[in-house]
């Protein structure tokens, strides 16, 4: 069953990745953000998805309720830089180059992508920001950790405006990175995080996600939020999910 479950996760973790014609899934099934495609359907829409509609441990929720906690500094190391940045049609997502790592509870992670969505998906006691941005890592047995880092309006960012100038506005369309941008740039100067056990937020919502929640937000400009949300069309969040019983340690 756990083997299973590493080649299910691992999988995800491609789909992710992929352009649009793999963004929908297995099968090709097509999935959105409203209507008949939408999160509530997504559990009927492929047998592949049938997490979104079944799981326990579902991804987005709110956090709130926390439980203090020891919880070990990530250590971050990353190295190089974004390759390529596309329009997958459910996200804009930048594709990283190898080697970057972070390391957790003594569990290394290597940094794959990262997208972001708009507005948030998680929420913080309640509270929606203006986007979020998920660091998508996996170890070697294709685990995933997804460090997820959340922005309000205030000073444009400059990591994101070197991504913007070069956002594909068409789903399918990718670029590669004229521009140097670094992860480390659109993270929070305090790495001080939430943490909880989850899934994707997208089909096949894969559960045995650990997410790392940054604390404190970053800055992104209004414009910066306007561009995004303009080039997408629509709001790119799945609505939070029952916690359940599980613990969400700080």
């Amino acid at each position: 069953m756990k083997k299973l479950l590493r080649h299910t996760v691992l999988a995800a973790t491609f789909t992710l990745m992929a352009g649009p014609a793999m963004a929908s899934g297995h099968g090709g099934a097509h999935w959105g953000y409203s209507g008949e495609t939408g999160p509530e359907h997504w559990g009927e829409l492929n047998p592949a998805y049938e997490m979104c509609a079944k799981g326990v441990n579902q991804s987005p929720i709110d956090l709130t309720g926390f439980i203090e906690a020891e919880l070990e500094p990530i250590v971050f190391d990353y190295r190089g830089l974004a390759t390529e940045i596309l329009n997958n049609g459910h996200a804009i997502q930048a594709n990283y180059a190898a080697g970057s790592t972070i390391t957790v509870a003594g569990k290394t992670f290597e940094l794959k992508q990262f997208h972001f969505h708009a507005p948030s998906e998680n929420t913080i006691d309640g509270k929606y920001f203006a986007m979020e941005g998920h660091f998508v890592h996996a170890d070697e047995k294709g685990n995933l950790a997804v460090v997820a880092v959340m922005y309000e309006p205030g000073e444009a960012n400059e990591g994101m405006a070197k991504l913007w100038k070069q956002m594909p506005h068409h789903p399918g369309d990718k670029e590669g990175m004229a521009s140097q941008v670094k992860a480390e740039d659109l993270l929070p100067a305090n790495r001080d995080y939430y943490r909880f056990n989850g899934s994707l937020t997208t089909p096949p919502c894969s559960e045995g996600v650990v997410w790392l929640v940054m604390k404190n937000p970053v800055s992104v400009s209004e414009e910066q939020v306007k561009q995004f949300s303009e080039t997408m069309g629509f709001p790119n969040n799945r609505p939070v999910q029952p916690v359940g019983a599980r613990p969400i340690l700080k």
